[in-house]
């Protein structure tokens, strides 16, 4: 099956996934916490099974990786499959904030292929595949050629990057860690960090994003993300432009930021 073929599918699922959204949105949802504390909704719930049975059935014989479905580890037979958060940015969503996004990849031996990554109150819908260059609403999108940090915009820890050893920047964060990739794809902001884990389907959509509009991602020893591995977690992310990405990768290799 075609990459691109793949792509549409993607594009139209995660499209439908953001109507389910958005109307629970619109009206009382009903949510709970779940074992690790995070928060979760019906809406979460609906759009992640929409997306399994829509995607699976186009393409039975890829793998599944959902933060809203369990991880029978049959995905590691998969040299392709689907990684798909139903809803990234929950808090943003129970809170009435149009900082949420339905995220869908197709990852191939441990990459991403094609990504999705959309923001269904905006109706911003990003998507990529690979070698094709990355987009916001079918229009091309490329990262700022911002190469230095100070007065830089930046996504992340607003506690951490406001504070020595950083320099000055502007500082913003989304709960959608999807949605902070794709924002400094289309150039809105200049980088985004995280020093915490993040998990696979945070990641997967918005990484191709980002790499196919002309940046760099990795963890912070300047190593690509690999997706689909036994524990899908990806320890630390930087997202940048090549120049500002190696100017804030020095400075964490420096030791002067933890």
């Amino acid at each position: 099956m075609a990459v691109s073929d793949d792509l549409d599918l993607l594009e139209a699922a995660c499209r439908a996934g953001g109507e389910i959204a958005r109307r629970y949105f619109q009206e009382c949802c009903k949510s709970w916490s779940k074992q690790d504390g995070s928060p979760v909704t019906e809406a979460d719930l609906e759009v992640d099974a929409y997306l399994r049975r829509t995607l699976t059935q186009a393409r039975p014989d890829y793998g599944w990786l959902s933060e809203e479905s369990v991880d029978d580890r049959n995905r590691l037979e998969h040299r392709t499959l689907f990684i798909v958060d139903p809803i990234d940015g929950t808090v943003a969503f129970l809170e009435g904030r149009a900082h949420f996004t339905v995220c869908a990849a197709v990852v191939q031996d441990g990459a991403p292929v094609a990504g999705v990554v959309y923001n269904p109150l905006l109706d911003h819908l990003y998507k990529a595949k690979t070698g094709a260059g990355a987009f916001c609403n079918d229009a091309p999108i490329r990262v700022s050629d911002c190469c230095a940090m100070p007065g830089c915009a930046i996504l992340g820890d607003r506690a951490m990057l406001t504070a020595p050893p950083w320099p000055q920047m502007r500082v913003e964060t989304r709960n959608s860690v999807a949605y902070r990739v794709a924002l400094t794809a289309d150039g809105s902001f200049d980088a985004t960090l995280s020093l915490s884990a993040k998990r696979d389907w945070d990641l997967a959509a918005a990484d191709i994003i980002l790499r196919e509009a002309g940046g760099r991602i990795t963890d912070r020893e300047d190593q690509s993300l690999v997706y689909n591995r036994p524990e899908a977690v990806q320890p630390t992310m930087l997202a940048a432009g090549p120049r500002l990405h190696a100017e804030i990768l020095s400075h964490l290799s420096e030791g002067r930021a933890t």
